[in-house]
């Protein structure tokens, strides 16, 4: 929000992603197919270093868009997919913004815990020597339910993912880009083994 002030002013997160300049160029000439090159780097440069280096590391922290990293780096390359996930970090936030919804793969303890340093960095009053204090650091045990909630999310994205039909050439009769209909042997195996998700 300090970065791009009223989400308002941006119709989609595409245009959001073009401002902060994670948008691909385009190279045209005449009736030529385009060609996409490196990013445009147009708009703010101090928010998109800020996002590079939360994007790397989104990559190494358990969770969807671990997984969406390492998809798009085995294709791509490391540098490629952590700007992939930088891109995808502004849509992210485009779309929390402009519906006002907390992100839904976020860590409970991780996310009170940081929201209280904050407070204390602003000048809140410190709750130390006083009776029957809210508990907001996390226990060890907190942080590791809070993993296991990220490494469900991440296996959902990998599920996910690998149903998904790869292009398909012209006249087939499939659609190009599009979940499968009705889930595959391989899923369907996977779901009765499947464990109950953690409350």
């Amino acid at each position: 929000m300090a970065a791009i002030g009223d989400v308002t002013r941006f119709p989609t997160a595409r245009h959001l992603v073009s401002y902060l300049g994670l948008d691909p160029r385009v190279r045209q000439s005449g009736a030529e197919p385009a060609r996409h090159g490196r990013i445009s780097k147009q708009g703010p440069g101090e928010a998109r270093h800020v996002l590079v280096e939360a994007a790397w590391h989104a990559a190494r922290t358990t969770g969807p868009l671990r997984a969406f990293h390492e998809r798009i780096a085995g294709r791509r390359g490391a540098n490629v997919a952590t700007v992939a996930v930088a891109r995808k970090l502004v849509v992210i936030a485009w779309q929390m913004l402009s519906r006002g919804e907390d992100y839904a793969f976020a860590r409970p303890s991780l996310v009170r815990e940081k929201i209280r340093k904050l407070e204390l960095l602003t000048g809140a009053e410190r709750r130390k020597g006083k009776r029957n204090p809210v508990r907001i650091f996390a226990t060890p045990e907190q942080h590791r339910l809070d993993k296991e909630l990220g490494a469900q999310a991440e296996i959902a994205y990998r599920r996910l993912v690998q149903d998904w039909q790869p292009a398909i050439k012209k006249g087939t009769g499939a659609a190009t880009g599009h979940p499968s209909s009705g889930p595959s042997s391989g899923q369907a195996a996977r779901q009765e083994t499947a464990p109950p998700p953690a409350l």
